[in-house]
């Protein structure tokens, strides 16, 4: 290998500087339809080929591997170089599309308490000191707020007795009963059936039917706005 390489260099050389002034003359013409970076290559793996055994033998076995793949492989490579001459179409730029922000969303607790104070001022009645007020003053104030408040959770939540017997009547309360359908009072011993007095007949809501809250996040936990009068 180095008898060969040593004599080898000379014509290495002159053909390097061979090379060299006829790519800067094939640079310059267009009209080729091979693209100039493939020619450059193909020279440098001329000499890469002619001087090392390794990449002689990997190139071998590409050129002598099945035609499809050969092929298939070729013109991948081509569509990359090609894509990178110069003046070649450069793909269409995929559409940008803006990131959606989603709505923010709140407890529907918060949504409740603010349709009780807006519709039956319900916090401004809590948050009111009364400890200075008659009996007469208050009973004025609650009977509003009561009156308002009874037609939201009306209109939200339709509200039913869980028991339909009258309150102080004798009831009987079977094996599997649901505790927090009906909860048991007083002596309770044993199990089931048991029967008593039905001291509270509870409520249940037939539908809920909150109000929607489209505010930002900036006032995800105001339950009423400040009101400013403008004169």
């Amino acid at each position: 290998m180095s008898l060969r390489g040593s004599a080898m260099r000379p014509f290495a050389a002159a053909m390097s500087s061979a090379v060299s002034r006829g790519l800067d003359l094939f640079f310059w013409r267009r009209t080729l339809s091979v693209p100039m970076h493939r020619i450059a290559v193909a020279f440098r793996a001329f000499f890469r080929i002619l001087f090392n055994r390794i990449i002689a033998d990997q190139v071998d076995r590409v050129l002598n591997a099945p035609s499809t793949t050969t092929i298939g492989h070729e013109t991948d490579i081509s569509r990359k170089n090609d894509a990178a001459t110069p003046g070649a179409a450069k793909p269409a730029p995929k559409p940008t599309t803006k990131p959606t922000v989603a709505p923010a969303k709140r407890n529907d607790a918060l949504n409740l308490l603010a349709a009780l104070q807006r519709e039956a001022r319900l916090v401004d009645f809590i948050q009111e000191p009364i400890a200075a007020l008659s009996d007469a003053q208050i009973g004025a104030a609650v009977r509003d707020v009561h009156r308002n408040c009874h037609a939201v959770v009306e209109r939200f939540f339709a509200i039913e007795p869980v028991e339909v017997a009258a309150e102080g009547s004798q009831i009987e309360v079977r094996e599997g009963f649901d505790p927090a359908r009906i909860r048991l009072l007083g002596a309770v011993t044993g199990q089931p059936p048991f029967r008593g007095t039905l001291c509270h007949h509870g409520w249940k809501a037939t539908r809920c039917e909150l109000p929607q809250w489209n505010g930002g996040e900036e006032s995800l936990l105001v339950v009423a706005p400040a009101e400013l009068e403008i004169r």
